[in-house]
This record gives structure tokens, sequence and C-alpha cells, in this order.
């Protein structure tokens, strides 16, 4: 089984990963990492979405070994005091919690590309992610305040 190196959460991982691993079973399976959801399995939910060099991508389509030499960021990766989790808290924009960690990634990849994204900006970066109990006000809520305080977020 072929020996990868993975940089998660800025911490270098060394694991024997085969071929066929998407990023999602090793980060689950492997690593205990269970923010990151599986759910649709086939890039349609977002529930399963992570930073890869900064920029959201789903990591049920990510395999391990294409992700050699990029920089991984899970929900657990972003701190307890990460102002995005924090504002979704606050605006109570997680019902069930299932999708919350990919929308968390999703928010944090856009507020550190555009600290002050428009409402059209916000929906648009967040449309990947599906959220069943349709707290989708909340989530935007919670983007416009800090987009509103103009909080680049860069992630960790």
């Amino acid at each position: 089984m072929p020996r990868r190196h993975l940089t998660i959460n800025g911490r270098a991982e060394t694991l024997d990963v085969p071929d066929h691993a998407t990023l999602l079973e090793v980060l689950r399976d492997r690593l205990h990492l269970a923010g990151a959801k599986p759910a649709c399995e086939r890039g349609e939910c977002g529930a399963c979405t992570v930073l890869l060099d900064d920029r959201p991508a789903y990591a049920c389509l990510a395999l391990a070994a294409a992700c050699e030499g990029r920089r991984i960021v899970t929900v657990e990766g972003l701190g307890d005091d990460h102002p995005v989790p924090a504002a979704f808290a606050r605006h109570d924009a997680a019902q069930c919690g299932y999708c919350t960690p990919g929308q968390v990634m999703a928010a944090t990849a856009l507020l550190a590309a555009d600290p002050a994204p428009s409402d059209d900006a916000i929906v648009r970066a967040m449309s990947g992610n599906l959220c069943r109990c349709g707290t989708y006000p909340r989530i935007k809520a919670a983007l416009r305040e800090l987009a509103d305080a103009g909080h680049g977020v860069p992630p960790r």
C-alpha cells in the first residue's frame, strides 16, 4: 500500500493509503476527524466540505493521493475561537447540525477570499452546501454579520 504524506490542520501525517481512498475516508476512518460528514458521497450536498489550499472542496470526491503536497483544513482545524462557528451559534444557524461543518468551511473560504461579500456573493458561495433543516436565512444572517464587520477570516 502506498505511503501518503498529508498536511491536515497544520500537522504532517504519514499514512498507508490505497490509491482509491477518498480524503473523506482518510479523515474519518484513519484520523478520526468526524467533522466532514458522509452524506450523498457524490459531491452534491457539501456536508463533507473541507479546505484544500484555502478553497472549499468536497472530501468525498477528492482522492487522498491527489491531496499530497496540499494544505488540508477541516472544521476541527479552525479551533474553538474561530469567528465563523461563533457567528453560526449566535444566529442559531444549525438545527440538526449535520451540514454545519461543511457550511462553516464554505463560509470560512468565502470570508477569507472576500471579507465583505455582497448578499449575492454569500448565496453563490453557499449554494454548494445543502441544509435539510432550512437554516439558510440564519446562515446568511451569520455571514452578513461577519461581512458587515469586515471579518476576513483566514483559515488556520
